[in-house]
């Protein structure tokens, strides 16, 4: 994807460049070149901006909602009360969390959602929560959810303009008599009767999904391609007659499970016509408790291998007679609650933004990030609600990335990941640009090539004049068309490990009423060089650039 073509140069004259490109204006506070920096890069990126190659959802980013009891712990980190049975809804951190996004996409479902069963009206047996019950499938007892706390979460969701979708039991009935044999038919009536009750308040809802990680070979246990589709057939029909009074009806989701491209070729041939989400999970990483998750973090062509089960499953759906489409349902880097001060700290926006710039490029229409909060891997923290570095990662994503993706490739350093974007909400374009190495500083030269426009735009050069220099103005509204925004996110003390966010040199910090932080731009002249630091993460707009690919 990448070669390395840029020269090096070590000479002290171009450090002194960067220098005055980054320190040019006492108001500016753009990144810093680490003290330890002994190599610079000169590279090249080009944008095709005559046609899109994909699209997302205009709202692309989603967070999940887990299941489970507050005393489950992996890692020696205890998920606590912060799953849909007990997460404080009141907290004011976590509620501007998901209006901040404005909407966000929260995906409620998890392994358990195939051990929980719906409290129904009139019910007069206990509705007790999930345990840990290690003699039981998954390790966990069934629980129950109640319909006072269904309410409670479709409050919430009003509240902050949540957009959701909820994983319902398909196991509900059955028997279970080993990894891959589940014997019986799917007991609807359960399912139908929180469907009923959710119509009936009048909560909107976006999605129902089928099943949990229950496809090909299974987690804990699987449905064959069979089953499912037959399950499919009968809640499309409860779906239909539930919801045949409403104007817009929720989209069937399924399966919820790791790609395996012979079940989801079969699974698309039984039920492309039952089903509009084909959603699956990603856990590129491997397991959290492995020692080398950092190294993988860091590897271009580690990350480069979450390719294979995207572009597997579109070439499933382009081939089918279905109009469904791709969601990445659940993706936390790591499994198994993900790895403390890794997968929640500043090194996991590497691979995570990498892996909604992979996504997007090939056609997926909403990525689920494991979890909002919950575990090892969250959004927010476990414990203070706190962001996480990924939750400002994921924010910039979701207020700069628009929907159509442009293809883009980068000469210079396959340390360095590049993706652009038709820019959100406004014209122009956004590039998304990682430096996954300790040691090098990147700089580089922007084309955009619009055949329709009949030339070459030079958004940036590597090595500007003397004049050029100089420009860098102070944080403010872009009001020239000869500027750009620029969005540098480092690590705090330069730690990976830190879950301290800095942004274009300044902390980001939730003051004590629960507010974020504004995330403000450095502007600067278009015609300085592009210049990314070590180890960090820079999103770049340029708003005033008009290409027929965003038109």
């Amino acid at each position: 994807m990448y070669t390395i073509t840029g020269l090096v140069v070590l000479a002290a004259g171009l450090s002194v460049l960067l220098y005055f490109v980054l320190h040019g204006s006492s108001d500016a506070k753009g990144p810093k070149v680490a003290e330890e920096t002994t190599m610079i890069v000169n590279g090249s990126l080009f944008i095709n901006g005559t046609a899109f190659v994909a699209e997302t959802d205009s709202s692309f980013i989603c967070a999940t909602l887990d299941y489970g009891p507050f005393d489950h712990c992996v890692h020696g980190l205890c998920y606590g009360k912060v799953t849909i049975l007990d997460l404080d809804l009141n907290n004011k951190i976590l509620q501007n969390a998901v209006k901040a996004f404005s909407p966000l996409k929260i995906r409620m479902g998890g392994t358990l959602q195939d051990r929980l069963i719906y409290q129904t009206p009139g019910d007069s047996k206990p509705c007790n929560p999930i345990k840990i019950k290690k003699s039981e499938l998954f390790g966990f007892s069934e629980g129950c959810l109640p319909m006072s706390r269904w309410d409670e979460l479709h409050s919430f969701f009003k509240q902050t303009g949540a957009v959701v979708t909820f994983g319902l039991n398909v196991l509900y009935g059955r028997t279970v008599e080993s990894q891959s044999s589940v014997m019986g038919e799917w007991n609807t009536s359960n399912a139908e009767s929180l469907l009923r009750y959710t119509v009936n308040k009048g909560y909107p809802m976006m999605g129902w999904e089928l099943g949990n990680e229950l496809s090909g070979q299974g987690i804990g246990t699987s449905l064959t391609v069979k089953q499912y589709a037959t399950d499919l057939k009968v809640f499309q029909s409860i779906v239909n007659d539930v919801y045949s009074g409403s104007q817009v009806k929720p989209l069937i989701m399924a399966p919820g499970g790791f790609f395996d491209e012979g079940w989801f070729k079969d699974f698309m041939d039984r039920a492309n016509d039952t089903v509009q989400v084909v959603s699956h999970h990603i856990y590129n990483l491997g397991l959290g408790d492995d020692d080398h998750l950092m190294d993988k973090i860091l590897d271009p062509s580690y990350l480069d291998g979450v390719a294979s089960p995207i572009i597997g499953l579109q070439k499933i759906l382009q081939a089918s007679r279905s109009s469904a489409v791709a969601w990445i349902g659940e993706a936390g880097g790591a499994a198994n609650s993900g790895r403390h001060l890794v997968t929640d700290a500043f090194a996991s926006s590497f691979w995570y933004l990498d892996q909604l710039g992979i996504a997007a490029s090939h056609g997926t229409k909403t990525h689920c990030r494991q979890t909002l909060v919950g575990g090892g891997y969250s959004l927010l923290n476990s414990s203070t609600f706190l962001p996480n570095p990924d939750f400002y990662s994921a924010l910039l994503w979701h207020r700069l990335m628009g929907s159509r993706v442009l293809s883009t490739s980068f000469t210079g350093s396959k340390k360095i990941r590049a993706y652009s974007h038709c820019s959100k909400n406004s014209t122009g374009i956004t590039l998304l640009l990682i430096n996954l190495d300790q040691n090098m500083t990147a700089t580089f030269d922007v084309s955009v090539d619009d055949k329709s426009q009949n030339g070459t735009l030079i958004l940036a050069q590597a090595i500007p004049s003397h004049q050029d220099r100089l420009s860098r103005t102070s944080r403010g509204s872009v009001t020239d068309e000869s500027m750009r925004e620029e969005y540098h996110l480092t690590a705090k003390d330069g730690n990976l490990h830190t879950q301290v966010t800095v942004l274009n040199g300044e902390i980001l910090l939730v003051n004590g009423f629960g507010e974020f932080p504004e995330l403000k731009p450095v502007i600067s002249s278009q015609s300085d060089p592009l210049i990314i630091a070590p180890y960090s993460i820079l999103f770049v707009r340029f708003s005033h650039i008009n290409i027929t690919a965003c038109v």
